[in-house]
């Protein structure tokens, strides 16, 4: 398949080429093999009637006349010499051993008989070209009233048969001429084709180099525009137009830095005074029980949402370090298991009840623990807001094999993940619950900031941000989370964070 655009400019150059000279070549021979048999057909059919004009025939003539006759008209052959016959009556007479000729045609004897001028004819016997003549003689009768004479055949009449061999050896070494000339001319064509194609592919060239550099995030790539033309303008527009995204993502990224800004500067501000509304609403908590019964219900719903607005902020400050990319692991050497249980027991989710354990005891790995506790903790917290109970733990490890091309990266570079065949190591951690499921639509956007299933429930339980940040801390990590529905029902997460042979030790 020729598919590259400069393969298709070069072919076609030379196809038009090629046409170009296969016209020209079939003009000139046509018109050559024209002239040469032509002139060599005028020669031979001028010669014949004059030598046919000139004879003095006594009618009837015998055997031996006509004999003669063919003789002398054979040897008088131009441009080359011919056999001659003659036909009167029943009479067969040549000027060789045959008194017959296979090569004339019925069609030219058709022809003695209807003009007393003579006819002539180009046959192909057996692969070989021929020229064959007939001239009938004539009485030459009394002037008519135009000044001419009648003229009444007298039955005598003559052929003749050349070989046009030697005009058919010009003809085909024509043909040779101009199929070694073509060869040759295809060959110089290609010159020219290739420095068209590279011409023309140039502002190609460039433009693609220019878009895999703009794919790079080189916003300020510019494609230098020469001369004019489509091309030119094709340059034009491209530049143009990067022109304009670099604006337009210059100041997307200026918002977006205004607005993470923002978040980070409105966390840190709230910081200060809820630090006192925490240390105000605790001393309130303590005293609600001496309140009466409507100030001791405000109070609570003050400190109920006071300790929200606390979440939301140190959420909000944790999400902006992610976006600023300021956020940094901190690993240590840690049991799995006991790190699990003591993020449980730090929020009182112990009631077994409620909460699952699949935990075994041993797997140790480095991570970093404040990390690995908020992401628990959001998961586990999530599964008991909006699942039902129990909500099953579950934590393994799994070996998995290299993909195809992992493999043979390793295989080339000498370096596999793990000793021996190059398989990875997986820390997995299962959090999973009783409840009615996560709905198909919304399994896409769980990990969204803010993301509300129910569009008309505008408060919740959480910040709409827990989810999100455990994505963020998982990736740091270099791990992936998935949310699904398990096949009993219920909502099942998986967390994967890669692990090294020299990380897991049980």
């Amino acid at each position: 398949m020729i598919s590259g655009l400069r393969t298709r400019l070069v072919l076609a150059f030379l196809l038009v080429a090629a046409v170009g000279c296969g016209t020209t070549a079939a003009l000139t021979y046509r018109e050559a093999r024209n002239a040469i048999l032509e002139q060599a057909q005028d020669t031979a059919v001028s010669s014949f009637r004059d030598q046919i004009q000139e004879l003095h025939v006594n009618l009837p003539p015998n055997n031996e006349q006509m004999q003669g006759m063919v003789r002398g008209l054979a040897r008088q052959g131009k441009p080359r010499n011919w056999w001659v016959y003659v036909e009167y009556g029943s009479v067969r007479l040549s000027s060789g051993t045959n008194p017959t000729s296979t090569v004339i045609t019925p069609a030219l004897r058709r022809q003695a008989r209807a003009t007393p001028h003579g006819s002539f004819q180009r046959v192909v016997k057996n692969g070989e070209p021929y020229l064959t003549m007939v001239m009938p003689v004539v009485f030459k009768t009394a002037q008519t009233g135009t000044g001419g004479r009648t003229q009444r055949p007298t039955g005598l009449t003559f052929y003749a048969v050349m070989r046009l061999t030697d005009e058919q050896a010009n003809v085909d070494a024509m043909v040779v001429a101009a199929r070694d000339g073509a060869l040759p001319a295809l060959a110089i064509a290609l010159v020219p084709a290739l420095l068209a194609a590279r011409s023309v592919l140039r502002p190609v060239r460039d433009l693609r180099q220019a878009a895999r550099s703009l794919g790079r995030g080189r916003l300020d790539t510019r494609i230098p525009v020469k001369g004019g033309g489509e091309l030119s303008e094709l340059a034009r527009t491209f530049n143009e137009s990067t022109a304009a995204l670099e604006r337009s993502v210059a100041e997307l990224r200026r918002a977006e830095a205004r607005a993470r800004r923002f978040a980070s500067d409105v966390s840190h501000e709230l910081r200060t005074p809820l630090a006192g509304m925490l240390a105000v609403t605790e001393l309130l908590d303590e005293d609600a029980a001496g309140l009466d019964p409507d100030t001791a219900a405000a109070v609570r719903l003050i400190s109920s949402e006071t300790d929200k607005l606390a979440v939301l902020v140190e959420d909000l400050m944790e999400i902006s370090r992610f976006d600023a990319r300021a956020a940094e692991l901190n690993t240590d050497e840690v049991d799995a298991a006991e790190t699990i249980r003591r993020t449980l027991l730090s929020r009182h989710w112990t009631d077994p009840e409620r909460i699952v354990l699949d935990l075994p005891d041993g797997i140790r790995v480095r991570l970093d623990p404040r990390r690995f506790d908020v992401v628990i903790a959001n998961l586990v917290g999530n599964a008991l807001r909006h699942g039902r109970p129990p909500v099953t733990v579950a934590l393994r490890t799994e070996t998995r094999p290299p993909a195809p091309e992992e493999a043979a990266e390793g295989a080339a570079d000498g370096t596999p993940d793990a000793p021996g065949d190059g398989s990875t190591h997986w820390l997995v951690t299962e959090v999973a619950d009783r409840g009615p499921g996560i709905p198909a639509d919304v399994l896409p956007h769980v990990f969204d900031r803010f993301y509300k299933a129910d569009r008309a429930r505008t408060r919740s339980e959480g910040s709409g941000l827990g989810l999100a940040i455990t994505l963020e801390n998982v990736r740091l990590h270099g791990g992936t989370v998935r949310a699904a529905n398990g096949p009993d029902g219920g909502a099942v997460f998986v967390v994967e964070i890669p692990l090294t042979t020299s990380e897991v030790s049980v």
